[in-house]
């Protein structure tokens, strides 16, 4: 096929801008992926993997051919949103260093901290890092690997190629970079991808007023802030934090520093602990992983995680508040599969850029693995009950995507099926949707329409 060539030589060239963009980053990596935890100690700032192998994946059934896609897609990694965990950290550190307080690791910190800053603010607080840019163009050519006949027809036909967005700005890059991996992977495509276009209400909902009541929820309610308080009250998380500055500060500074700073503190290294990776190339120099133990990290992790979970997550049995207002994406996705199988549509492809806090609802309202399971009343959710890891619901450039397929045959009325990849790895739909055979990721259409009630 015209695709094939054009999209290896694309992919070859993606392969060495990642090489390039990880220099500096395998020592963080690695201890990431070593011991209890792995992926989990960055959290939700884990840079993106894909979950499946492309030799892997189930081939479509006898008689049906890839017809139409689409995508959610978190913005990939970035810079942190502001100073204030670098300026905390440094603060601290300024302090023991002006009563000559700092071990020989504490005084290694500093240097780090700030070059890790000074990074940040190059590139633009809150801004797609080089790392985010790979992490899109790569998911971007390897949806073309998979789609080689979707993308040739798509060209062919000079079928569009949606592109929706929040608006923000890391998101609009993180588009930009998904449409100029497709481009690179198949010339023929690049009149065919549309400008990025702002929707609010669909990709940036948890902050619009008609989702009010979730932000009064976040901001004052008594139930969250009651179990969040408790988690983090935990002896735990005092002995990790005291374990944390025992060992980048001398003991007479450490035992004059209150438990409440020593908390602070470490949360807020641990912040910066887990971005490092995502400006891997920006500062190919920083690592912090030494400043904390893998244990440490863990914990800080979860107590992340804890937020996220009751925030973002299935969070609270019996409540729908963090996750009912993500019904507007799950409609989104049927209208648009539903268009094109009713031909009312002529997109090749509809692609969406958004952030955690829309994908991890989603991945509730979808019944995507470990993303569901609420916390019972009584038992605030841990690592021990509960399978939530933001690492594995919604790392950088995390992605939910349906491929439409559509029967060959000439006969009226046509099939249409739907394969769902999670993070790239096929997936099930919930446990109440049936899929065309046992161990198949194929689902009718209208199967899918039945299970989730539409």
């Amino acid at each position: 096929m015209k695709h094939t060539a054009t999209l290896a030589a694309a992919t070859a060239a993606a392969v060495a801008l990642t090489v390039l963009a990880a220099t500096g980053t395998a020592t963080a990596q690695d201890h990431g992926n070593a011991g209890a935890g792995g992926r989990d100690f960055y959290g939700t700032k884990t840079p993106y993997a894909p979950q499946q192998r492309l030799t892997a994946y189930q081939p479509a059934p006898a008689g049906f051919a890839p017809v139409f896609t689409e995508n959610v897609a978190r913005h990939g990694s970035r810079a942190m949103t502001d100073s204030e965990d670098g300026d905390a950290v440094l603060a601290v550190l300024r302090d023991a260093a002006d009563q000559d307080a700092l071990t020989d690791l504490g005084a290694r910190l500093g240097p780090q901290v700030q070059a890790l800053l000074d990074a940040a603010s190059a590139l633009g607080y809150g801004n797609l890092s080089g790392r985010g840019a790979q992490e899109h163009r790569q998911t971007a050519l390897r949806m073309e690997q998979r789609l080689p006949a979707l993308f040739d027809t798509i060209a062919d036909r000079h079928e569009p190629i949606v592109v929706e967005t929040s608006g923000v700005a890391r998101a609009v890059a993180s588009a930009n970079a998904f449409t100029g991996g497709l481009v690179a992977g198949d010339p023929d495509l690049a009149g065919l991808v549309h400008a990025p276009v702002t929707d609010k209400n669909l990709l940036y909902f948890h902050k619009q007023p008609q989702n009010a009541d979730y932000r009064a929820y976040v901001d004052s309610d008594p139930d969250l802030a009651a179990v969040l308080a408790a988690i983090d009250g935990q002896a735990r998380t005092a002995e990790t934090a005291h374990h944390v500055v025992q060992r980048l500060f001398d003991r007479t500074f450490v035992d004059a520093m209150p438990a409440d700073r020593q908390i602070a503190f470490a949360r807020a290294l641990h912040q910066l602990y887990s971005a490092a990776p995502d400006l891997s190339a920006e500062a190919p120099d920083v690592d912090l992983d030494r400043f904390l133990t893998p244990p440490d990290a863990q914990w800080l992790a979860y107590l992340d995680d804890a937020e996220e979970f009751y925030q973002k997550g299935p969070a609270f049995s019996g409540r729908t508040i963090t996750y009912r207002m993500a019904g507007v994406l799950l409609d989104d996705l049927f209208a648009q599969a539903e268009a094109k199988a009713a031909g009312t549509s002529a997109n090749g492809a509809v692609l969406r850029f958004t952030h955690a806090e829309e994908l991890e609802p989603l991945a509730v309202l979808l019944g995507l693995p470990g993303s569901t399971e609420p916390a019972t009343p009584g038992e605030p959710y841990s690592y021990a009950n509960n399978p939530w890891r933001g690492a594995q619901v919604s790392p950088m450039a995390a992605n939910i995507q349906w491929d439409l397929f559509a029967s060959t045959a000439t006969a009226e009325p046509r099939t249409f099926l739907v394969r769902m990849l999670y993070n790239e790895q096929e997936t099930a739909f919930k446990a109440t949707c049936h899929p065309i055979a046992r161990g198949s990721h194929y689902y009718r259409l209208d199967e899918l329409r039945r299970c989730y009630g539409r």
